[in-house]
């Protein structure tokens, strides 16, 4: 927790680097033999859930480079194990990516050395969650938005609206959606309840989720803390989840496209939705550790997760949304309409996860930090 801490106190500092930050690697060598990877769940698979899905055997054979992955569930505790060590490359969020720029746990890639970076979508080429000064800390791998799941047992028509989650009611069966509904273990679900306010209560003049000043962040903490006397239990791991939507009587919940395969791979009553009020979502990008011991291996898995059948194949697993355009064709695995199913005209329409920091353009540089949030988050789930 003390590392966690203090990567957000270097966000809060200031998001500013001396110089101009440089690629550590400027040729590649021979490989190490082995390549240590932080990964969201679903993410890096080698055919052990399902033999149809399996993207490492090939890199393995291809390289010599052993892949090594270690899950993790929420970007906070990505940034606790990039803090820790030992790890060549994480596949972090936008709540994530600059506060490991910022504590100089990442290090710029030199896009020379990656044939494939040319393929990758312009829209995230630049992104501003990984890209500081014109530099890039890392190379895109997914992104996509976090739905809304719901039991279709309960919900004949999809939900219209976050309000099933926020606000006490009966839901259709006629029961109360009190301990039948779950809330996301992550500081960051903060902004999915200022996405609802700005819908809701315009004159609270919320222009982005993740840019709060102290009234707003105020009047999200209030709706959360009504959010917490329904929610069964709060999630952060995936697996869990979907034994809550089978085994424990959840019915309805923000989640992943990952969640909702799942169950539905299983025919279970599931289904998504996104609500009138849209979504927050997730663009995810591979770093690579500042002192990474196995640079040469990290570099030729970058160029491995770019290729069409990689990021196809993610996308079909996942229910995620490829980086490179061209995956959204010709992939055995996603459809030809796999891409459009997954929401990639959607683009627009989802707030993409980033880290909160007090100098804020919406709020005139008087928004609260990530670091309250952190704090605060903690006690709503506390019951305070």
């Amino acid at each position: 927790m003390n590392s966690f801490l203090k990567s957000c106190t270097a966000l809060t500092v200031a998001l500013t680097f001396s110089g101009q930050a440089v690629a550590q690697v400027k040729e590649l060598g021979k490989g190490e033999g082995q390549v240590n990877i932080v990964a969201w769940p679903g993410y890096i698979e080698r055919g052990e859930t399902d033999k149809g899905y399996d993207w490492v055997t090939s890199f393995e054979k291809e390289t010599g480079c052993k892949v090594n992955v270690k899950t993790a569930n929420t970007s906070d505790e990505m940034v606790s194990l990039m803090n820790e060590g030992g790890f060549d490359l994480v596949t972090a969020s936008g709540d994530a990516s600059l506060r490991l720029v910022a504590g100089k746990r990442v290090q710029p890639i030199n896009t020379d050395l990656i044939p494939s970076w040319k393929t990758v979508d312009d829209r995230l080429k630049n992104a501003p969650w990984f890209t500081v000064g014109g530099v890039h800390y890392g190379v895109p791998y997914q992104w996509g938005p976090n739905i809304l799941m719901y039991n279709t047992d309960v919900f004949k028509q999809a939900p219209k609206s976050w309000n099933v989650v926020f606000e006490e009611m009966n839901l259709p069966d006629g029961k109360s959606n009190k301990g039948r509904v779950q809330a996301y273990d992550g500081p960051i679900h903060i902004a999915d309840a200022a996405n609802y306010l700005m819908f809701h209560k315009p004159e609270l003049g919320i222009k982005d989720p993740y840019e709060l000043n102290e009234d707003q962040y105020k009047a999200a903490l209030a709706l959360l803390r009504v959010q917490r006397t329904l929610v069964g239990r709060y999630w952060h791991d995936a697996a869990i989840q979907v034994d809550d939507f089978q085994n424990e009587g959840v019915v309805a919940s923000g989640s992943w496209p990952f969640q909702v395969n799942t169950l539905v791979a299983a025919k279970k009553p599931i289904a998504s939705t996104v609500p009138e009020e849209g979504v927050t979502g997730w663009a995810d990008t591979t770093m690579m550790e500042a002192d990474a011991a196995n640079p040469n291996c990290a570099y030729k898995w970058l160029e491995h997760s770019l290729a069409p059948k990689v990021q196809g194949d993610v996308s079909a697993w996942f229910g995620s949304l490829p980086v490179v355009p061209a995956a959204c064709k010709g992939n055995e695995l996603l459809g030809e309409e796999g891409c459009k199913t997954n929401g990639y005209e959607n683009f627009d329409k989802i707030k993409f996860w980033k880290t909160p920091v007090s100098k804020c353009a919406s709020q005139n540089d008087q928004c609260v930090p990530y670091y309250r949030w952190v704090s605060d988050y903690i006690g709503v789930i506390g019951g305070r």
